[in-house]
């Protein structure tokens, strides 16, 4: 009998602490077959949104009801996708890919997990204490209900493992960092890793011929600096509170700021925690961290939302210029994510002024609303302006397949007992 077909499907599974987003996408062709999100987990009432691609019309379906735990949100991810003939049991189904915030030094690539792996992502918790644990769980739930199926964590940290020490050092006492792991990680790295090459291929260059700045601008923002396909520099730091101005964290600021506030104001660190992360930003700034209403209320001339606007515009162009003089040459400068590729007047002010370095927009071009990578710089412009739409699903599913098919080189896959 001819031997059957080898698996080509890969669940891409995004666990938080109260919601559970997953895609389902066949890797021959890079088509997505379903995808969804449980949220409230836990809650009184969870609802389970589940979209079925397989037909030619999108086919939208939603349930209420009481989810208790990550596992029954599987299992009801799980009967989703059976109704589509998709089920989780499906011998089609390669591996599942899960995304994990934080991987510390040691993990710099796809690793297949095994009790090892959750050992050392479990290790990381105080670095990462918001994200670990939901991805972690989320790990878990997969592991035991497909415990035959290999399970593969990808890193937002990873891609910024190729930062040299220079970069990721803080000027403290080493011997306290190391022992504290005290050093820059970046995060959104499958993001800069995909929006970076795809940008090469925008400019049709190989990526190893290209540097480029990547901005990713969300609620949560972070810049970097990618030389040849490698970052050398990135934003965010040993969390994702340094750096940009973000929709409620400060990014970059004096530290001593924290001691202020705890011997001055009587806050405690737990308060200058939440501060600092959830109540700072354009937030704190303005109440509100939506861009597109910054941008309405500064046009009806709103001060404080002006004044956010302007700070926020003015960290951007910081980093602009600080990355530029890293790299050496600068090939093109990219935005993507929800504000990066939605938000014509961001892209319009950040780069504005920066003629000398090269950097110009075409306006018609930066007007133009589409789903789709595309330059908006003219010609002439010696440094390339382009807006990159992410996808940080393709490209957990993408390195987990290379992964687990043995299409990439699976030497480069680490483990955590090696």
């Amino acid at each position: 009998m001819p031997d059957s077909p080898a698996p080509t499907r890969v669940l891409v599974l995004n666990s938080g602490s109260s919601s559970l987003k997953y895609q389902l996408l066949d890797m021959r062709d890079h088509r997505r077959l379903a995808q969804g999100l449980v949220e409230r987990i836990g809650e009184r009432t969870s609802t389970l949104s589940h979209t079925s691609l397989v037909g030619t019309e999108p086919a939208k379906r939603e349930r209420e009801g009481r989810i208790a735990d990550h596992e029954e949100a599987l299992n009801a991810v799980s009967e989703e996708l059976s109704a589509d003939g998709l089920g989780t049991d499906s011998p089609e189904l390669a591996a599942v890919g899960h995304r994990v915030v934080h991987g510390g030094k040691l993990f710099s690539r796809p690793t297949l997990v095994d009790d090892a792996v959750e050992r050392e992502i479990e290790r990381l918790i105080p670095v990462a204490p918001l994200h670990n644990p939901a991805n972690l769980t989320g790990i878990r739930t997969a592991r035991s209900l497909r415990p035959d199926l290999p399970q593969v964590a990808v890193f937002d940290t990873a891609f910024h493992t190729t930062m040299p020490e220079s970069a990721s050092r803080y000027a403290m006492d080493i011997a306290t960092a190391d022992e504290h792991r005290i050093r820059r990680y970046g995060a959104h790295g499958t993001s800069h890793a995909y929006v970076s090459r795809e940008a090469a291929k925008l400019l049709g260059r190989a990526e190893e011929d290209v540097n480029v700045i990547v901005l990713h601008l969300g609620n949560g923002a972070s810049a970097a600096a990618v030389r040849g396909g490698r970052c050398v520099d990135t934003s965010m730091g040993l969390t994702p509170l340094e750096g940009l101005v973000m929709g409620t964290r400060s990014g970059d600021i004096d530290p001593a700021v924290v001691f202020h506030l705890v011997r001055n104001a009587g806050m405690s660190p737990e308060d200058v925690d939440v501060l600092l992360n959830k109540k700072s930003g354009l937030l704190g700034l303005c109440g509100d961290n939506d861009m597109r209403e910054i941008i309405r209320r500064t046009g009806e001339g709103d001060e404080s939302a002006r004044l956010a606007f302007e700070i926020y515009i003015h960290r951007l162009k910081k980093y602009i210029g600080a990355y530029t003089a890293v790299l050496g040459r600068v090939d093109a400068v990219v935005f993507t994510a929800g504000v990066g590729e939605n938000a014509a007047p961001v892209r319009e002010a950040a780069i504005a002024g920066l003629e000398e370095m090269g950097l110009a927009l075409d306006g018609d071009l930066n007007a133009v609303r589409a789903d789709r990578a595309r330059l908006i710089s003219p010609e002439y412009a010696r440094v390339a302006v382009a807006v990159v739409p992410t996808d940080e699903e393709l490209e957990i599913a993408t390195q987990t397949y290379a992964l687990v098919s043995g299409v990439d080189d699976t030497s480069s896959a680490t483990r955590a007992d090696n």
